[in-house]
């Protein structure tokens, strides 16, 4: 139900021949929608309002107290196969602008919603427990006993006061205090604001369909148009942007000795009232347009309701989009008493855990011990918590196959639904008929929570229906496609040809570059050629720092090892002193070069396949900081210069310096051994490969 979300020129996955990549063949396939995270917003947008809750902080525009790491950041050139975005990348003017602001608002978007999953998941599962008590009667179906409703505010809470936990996520993400959008945002949640719709000069309405109540009040002579923004998540998010604005020119303007005072104090008396007034209204229409469309259409063509929702969300989960849906999903059971979202969507969750199942099936069959563990893990993910996370990035954004055959089961089960919920449909709590699956409250969709849905045996039946089918598929016509192999033996499965990490071929002229730390290729080779033999392959440090594990790593695709296993190094910090050289790991053939010089893709003689990326998100510089000495298909040697970096200026720019490097082919290898928890210098082995 819940999956992160970037889009961008690259390398290959980690089971591809590197030289698959960039192949030329200009294959964007829209079906697969590639787009797990955009740029994040911080280092998106140029000046981006810097963190301030305390003058120390407020004085600081490096040390971003308030800019958590975010969990599932990647480099933004990962996956160009993403839709139609990809084609903006690359290109100049008003298209590749477009580009990049839609990244930026897919990442806001998920960011603002990604650290609260795992309350949404704790408040769900206890939904789910509380309905089988109910079911199985332990419980009284009493809703004014005291039980009830201590029960009841344990898991409600969470969804009551969803606003300004958005907004504190929101503000955290856009580098604002995040307790300042909270407190703007609970100001419009308190007693006080909320009983103005119970004034004796208000003028209220309900909405005929979802049931929202409205009024309308005169406020200092000024109409004010009040609604329940419990639950709410437009209005937070509309409101952080506005008050990103101020606060970063308000930054600007006030010295560095009031901030303190006046900074929350004027972005306090601004934005609550303008919240109010304005962007809450406009937030709760817009909210409630895109419920009323929906209602609509699910009440007027309920089978094509149920039919394409399930094969819209795998194409919107990716970017983030389904955030806001998730959100009508909770005003609808707050409003109607139920929720007609749910069930669609449904379908799609187990799609996809149907088809990591196919994946895993294949694992066993092959003893693929690393897809086993990846695919277990996911399926279980899914199936007791309702998480698409693990499937997506672990395993299904890196095979196109996978994906169209996900496709096909979300189509069957859709189709199932509809027909099932066509001639035996739902009763809602005022006595309606609906068309179609219900759900009583909003929960992760999974095993656990199928006592939620009505009726329950046409649920049961679409989402067994959508798990079964790719799971057939992919265990039956697999989900890698087949590529030749370079010594013309038959085609092996490969990982998706069409799938690339994180770097384009083109090779920009660079500019020269100045205090360059020399690096003694030869003694960096022997130190290769002394710890390799005939069947292992050292793979040495290419630039200096401690060498950590890729758990550490930010980046969701590098720490899930779906680029292969390998290490992070992060550079030492007196690396700031000028530009310094980054060095090939090992001897091979360049297959990849990133046109940005933040990334590189080697192939030894022995086969190895070794990605290095320079920094998390640095392709978004475009080449800033970079200087580039080779091209694809040079060949090199173990600590030959590939590139120079100015580390300051990534810093600057609020990019992570980390360094990660991986064995892209690790399935292949008899082993792949990270060497962590030291300080290397350039040259040090730190990944052996037993091949």
């Amino acid at each position: 139900m819940m999956a992160m979300p970037a889009v961008r020129d690259a390398i290959s996955s980690s089971d591809d021949d590197l030289d698959a990549v960039n192949d030329g063949d200009g294959d964007i396939d829209a079906s697969v929608p590639h787009m797990p995270d955009a740029a994040p917003v911080a280092s998106s947008v140029p000046d981006s309002p810097g963190p301030a809750s305390d003058s120390a902080v407020a004085d600081s525009d490096a040390d971003h107290a308030y800019s958590t790491p975010v969990p599932h950041e990647m480099d933004a050139a990962v996956f160009p196969s993403a839709g139609v975005f990809a084609m903006f990348h690359g290109k100049r003017g008003v298209t590749r602008r477009l580009a990049r602001w839609l990244n930026w608002f897919f990442e806001y978007l998920s960011d603002s919603f990604r650290p609260i999953i795992g309350v949404l998941l704790g408040a769900s599962i206890i939904i789910a427990l509380v309905n089988m008590c109910l079911a199985l009667g332990v419980m009284p179906d009493d809703e004014a006993s005291a039980g009830w409703m201590f029960v009841k505010a344990m898991w409600k809470g969470v969804f009551v006061f969803l606003p300004i936990i958005v907004a504190y996520n929101a503000s955290n993400k856009l580098r604002v205090d995040p307790w300042l959008g909270a407190m703007i945002m609970g100001a419009l949640m308190t007693p006080q604001f909320t009983g103005l719709m119970n004034a004796a000069d208000a003028d209220c309405a309900t909405d005929p369909t979802l049931g929202v109540r409205s009024c309308t009040v005169h406020v200092f002579g000024l109409p004010m148009h009040l609604n329940d923004y419990s639950g709410n998540v437009f209005v937070p998010l509309i409101m952080v942007l506005a008050l990103a604005a101020l606060y970063r020119g308000l930054k600007r303007v006030l010295p560095r000795s009031i901030r303190i005072v006046f900074l929350p104090f004027v972005s306090m008396a601004v934005i609550t009232p303008l919240t109010a007034f304005v962007l809450g209204p406009f937030g709760a229409w817009l909210s409630n347009g895109i419920g009323v469309s929906l209602a609509w259409l699910s009440m007027h063509a309920p089978f094509a309701f149920a039919v394409l929702l399930p094969l819209i969300y795998p194409f919107i989960v990716p970017i983030g989009l389904h955030w806001p849906l998730n959100a009508l999903m909770i005003v609808n059971v707050q409003t109607l008493g139920y929720d007609f979202i749910q069930g669609p969507m449904a379908v799609w969750n187990f799609a996809c855990f149907g088809s990591t199942a196919g994946v895993l099936l294949l694992a066993v069959r092959e003893r693929d011990d690393a897809m086993r563990r990846t695919a277990t893990g996911a399926l279980l993910a899914g199936l007791l918590g309702g998480l698409t996370e693990p499937s997506l990035y672990g395993i299904h954004l890196r095979h196109r196959l996978v994906y169209r055959r996900m496709l096909v089961g979300c189509a069957a089960g859709g189709l199932t639904g509809a027909l099932l919920g066509w001639f035996f449909p739902s009763v809602t709590p005022s006595g309606g008929v609906m068309h179609g699956v219900i759900a009583w409250s909003f929960a992760f969709t999974s095993l656990l929570t199928i006592p939620l849905f009505s009726r329950m045996w046409v649920y049961v039946a679409s989402i067994a229906v959508a798990f079964v089918v790719p799971m057939v598929l992919i265990a039956i016509f697999d989900y890698r496609t087949k590529v030749p192999a370079e010594n013309g033996d038959d085609p092996q499965p490969a990982g998706e040809k069409g799938i690339t990490l994180g770097i384009s071929e083109n090779t920009p002229d660079g500019g020269e570059a100045t205090a360059v730390r020399d690096v003694d290729a030869d003694t960096a080779e022997n130190r290769a050629d002394d710890a390799s033999s005939a069947d292992v392959t050292s793979v040495i440090a290419p630039v200096s720092g401690a060498v950590l594990p890729l758990d550490d790593v930010s980046d969701p695709v590098f720490a899930s090892r779906a680029l292969g296993d390998g290490v992070a190094i992060r550079p030492d910090a007196d690396i700031d002193d000028g530009p310094h050289a980054i060095v090939a790991p090992v001897a091979g053939v360049l297959k990849t070069v990133a046109g940005t010089g933040h990334a590189f893709g080697i192939r030894t003689d022995d086969g190895v396949e070794v990605l290095l990326h320079v920094g998390v998100d640095t392709v978004r510089l475009e080449g800033e900081g970079f200087t580039m000495t080779v091209s694809k298909g040079e060949r090199v040697r173990a600590g030959d210069v590939l590139a120079t970096v100015d580390f300051t200026k990534l810093r600057r720019a609020g990019v992570d310096a980390t360094t990660m490097m991986t064995i892209t082919n690790t399935a292949k290898m008899t082993s792949v051994t990270p060497l962590t928890g030291f300080d290397a210098a350039v040259g040090d082995p730190v990944i052996t490969v037993e091949r």
